[in-house]
This record gives structure tokens, C-alpha cells and sequence, in this order.
């Protein structure tokens, strides 16, 4: 494929990332209104948003199987329409069953694109024989971020409604526009995906070492996911509640985190082509749980805020490897078994936190991310051929 091809898959499939955390950032932002809308309890509402989280996991393999059959790049523009019709469908429903139904449309949407634009820019990495996967999940992180400021921003003064049509009407768009480059170029081909994998690492995706491998690869993005709904849910309440900040400070505890995981994503591809693969998930693995134990235990929120956001800059290339040498061995179905497991520890998280922290305290609950971080580690040292240089 010349290069000038591939140059417009890699900015078709960075609009298609910066646009999935733009619109489910977006959605995020508007939970609180949706849940004064349908009149939904604290209960019925974490019932209704579990439809995000079983849509997405029950779709991801089905997706695998679909990009092999049909190829990634049609399935992520298919997907991406739904995703942009189905957000705009929460706020015209007036009780809890009826958002869980429409949630589970958008997760299912949501669980299926990711799948799909994995395998697209697993295929283009191949092709390209660059490292540049962080940089598709550094657009994810920055379009999620765009989302939720702009949510904030728009939020006093427009309904949820009308904000989350606005989204519809910009994911179709973005869309229209990106999707022509995926429809018009065939993914690269399989053989070249299979020659990127390291020596004695290409394996068929039936054998059992295949199945092996990415088991353990999608092992490192369940650590690394585990770690990101953790913060999300718990990193303000540790600061407000055991360092007693304030509720500005704290909720600037996320903020600090995902910022530097953004920073550390756009660093990725450097650190890949200095210190190749293995090696930059053992460091990533090493400084995030050096960063989450000053993050958990230190006595004052300044030291807390660093270590969070040391955590951010450890975690934050850890998935999108994990992800890329999946698809190498796997192909689509790779990329499914690993994005499954790694949404599954996101899902972990904020609930195993939550019993810990009754059990012991949120501070030592907290160090269970530390935990993870430091098996990720282990991992990639034990898997230092599989993973690559």
C-alpha cells in the first residue's frame, strides 16, 4: 500500500479514537441529569449503567468474528453509527428499565467499535512496522477529555437532550468524512500483521500457545484497566475523605491522573522505538506502582496528586501494547479476547476497591492497583520474547 495510503488510515483511524472518548465522554457528563430525569434511585441507576457493561462485553467477541469475516475497517464505521445514533437515545427515556435498554444498545455500539478500530490500527502498526499504537489511544484519551470539558461547559445551558443530539450530529459527521478513507482502502494484509510478531511468536491464533499468549497479553491490559476505574471512582473520595481536601482539590485528583496519561501516551511510540515493548511495560509497570503506593499512603494531598499522577504516566502505554501484540498473534480475535478482559478489570476495579475498603481501609484498598501494576511487570519480564523488543 504506498505511503500516502497509509498516512490517511492513520489519520481516518485517530479521528475514529478521538471520537469514541469525545462521544462516551460526553454521555458521561450528562449521567447525573439523566438520573433526575427518569427519577432513578442511586440502585436502579447502577442497574441501568451495568447495559453499558454487559453490552459491551457480550458484543466484543461477536466483533472479532466480524472484522475477520467482513474486515475491521467497515465494522468500525458500522459501529461508529450506531454508537452516534444510539447516545442521543438516554435522554428520551423516562425510567430506569427503560435507560438500562438503550444503555445496553450503547454498549454494545461502544464495546464493538473498540474492537474494530483495534484491529484496524493493529493491522496499520503491521504495515507501517512502527511503533505508533499509543499515539491511536493518546487521541482516545484527548477526545474524552475535549468531551467532558466541553460537557461541563455546555452543561448549565443546554439540555441533555439537545447536548447529546449535538453529539449524534458530530459523531455522523466525523464519521461521514473518516469512514470514506476506511471504505475506500482494504485493511493491510494478514501476512504482513503475522511477519511484525517477533521470532518465535507467530503462532496460529487456534493453537494452544496462541490462545496462550493472548490470554496473558490481555492479563496486562485487565492490570492496566483495573488501575483506570480504581482512580476514576475512588482517587477524589480517598483525597476528600482521608487527607480532608477539598472537593475542587479533589476532584483535580483524576484530573492529574488521566492528564499524564495522556502525556505518557503521547510519549508511547518514542519510548517503544528507544526501549521496545518489553522493556517500556516493565518500566510503565514499575513506576506506576511506585506511583499508586505514594499515591494511596502519603500523608498530605500534594505527595498524593504527584503519585497519581506517576501512576497515570506508568499505566499509560501498558493497554495499548497489551492490545497490539494480541492482534499480532491473533488477529481481530485477539484484539476481542484482550480489550474483553481488559474492559472486564475496569468493571473489577471500582466494586473490589469498594470491599477492600470495607475490609481494611480505601488507602490499603487503594494499594491493590499497586498490586496489579507490579504482576503487569512481572508479566513482561516472563514474556520478554513474546512481547518483543
Amino acid at each position: 500500500m504506498p505511503g500516502q495510503d497509509l498516512a490517511r488510515l492513520r489519520v481516518a483511524i485517530t479521528a475514529f479514537f478521538a471520537l469514541d472518548g469525545f462521544i462516551f465522554a460526553g454521555w458521561v457528563v450528562r449521567i447525573p441529569d439523566i438520573k433526575q430525569q427518569t427519577h432513578a434511585s442511586a440502585g436502579s441507576l447502577g442497574l441501568a449503567l451495568l447495559g453499558v457493561s454487559a453490552g459491551a462485553v457480550l458484543t466484543m467477541t461477536l466483533t472479532g468474528r466480524l472484522c475477520r469475516r467482513y474486515g475491521s475497517h467497515p465494522v468500525t464505521v458500522a459501529c461508529m453509527v450506531v454508537l452516534a445514533l444510539s447516545v442521543a437515545l438516554p435522554p428520551l427515556t423516562h425510567s430506569a428499565p427503560a435507560l438500562g435498554a438503550v444503555l445496553l444498545l450503547f454498549g454494545a455500539a461502544y464495546g464493538g467499535v473498540n474492537v474494530a478500530f483495534n484491529s484496524a490500527a493493529v493491522d496499520l502498526v503491521a504495515a507501517l512496522r512502527r511503533p505508533i499504537m499509543p499515539s491511536f489511544h493518546a487521541a482516545f484519551s484527548l477526545g474524552g477529555m475535549i468531551g467532558a470539558g466541553l460537557g461541563g461547559l455546555v452543561a448549565g445551558f443546554l439540555s441533555p437532550t439537545r447536548h447529546l443530539l449535538g453529539l449524534t450530529l458530530v459523531g455522523l459527521l466525523v464519521t461521514a468524512v473518516a469512514g470514506r478513507t476506511l471504505l475506500r482502502h482494504e485493511p493491510p494484509a494478514l501476512a504482513q500483521r503475522t511477519s511484525s510478531a517477533p521470532a518465535g511468536t507467530r503462532s496460529d491464533a487456534g493453537s494452544t500457545g496462541g490462545r496462550g499468549l493472548v490470554v496473558v497479553f490481555g492479563l496486562v491490559a485487565l492490570c492496566t484497566a483495573y488501575g483506570e476505574g480504581a482512580m476514576a471512582d475512588w482517587g477524589a473520595l480517598h483525597l476528600q475523605q482521608d487527607l480532608a481536601a477539598s472537593a475542587g482539590t479533589a476532584a483535580a485528583g483524576y484530573a492529574c491522573f488521566a492528564l499524564a496519561m495522556t502525556l505518557g501516551r503521547l510519549m508511547g511510540s518514542t519510548l517503544l522505538a528507544r526501549l521496545g515493548r518489553a522493556r517500556t511495560v516493565i518500566a510503565g509497570g514499575t513506576v506506576a506502582s511506585a506511583g499508586m503506593l505514594l499515591g494511596s499512603l502519603a500523608p498530605s494531598v500534594g505527595a498524593a496528586l504527584l503519585g497519581f499522577a506517576v501512576t497515570g504516566l506508568g499505566l499509560a502505554n501498558l493497554f495499548p501494547v497489551a492490545v497490539e501484540r494480541a492482534g499480532a498473534l491473533a488477529g481481530p480475535s485477539g484484539v476481542a479476547v484482550a480489550s474483553t478482559l481488559g474492559y472486564g478489570g475496569m468493571l473489577l476495579g471500582p466494586p473490589a476497591i469498594g470491599f477492600m475498603a470495607d475490609w481494611f481501609s480505601l488507602p490499603v484498598a487503594l494499594t491493590s492497583v499497586a498490586a496489579l501494576a507490579a504482576v503487569a511487570t512481572a508479566i513482561a519480564v516472563s514474556t520478554r520474547r513474546a512481547m518483543g523488543g
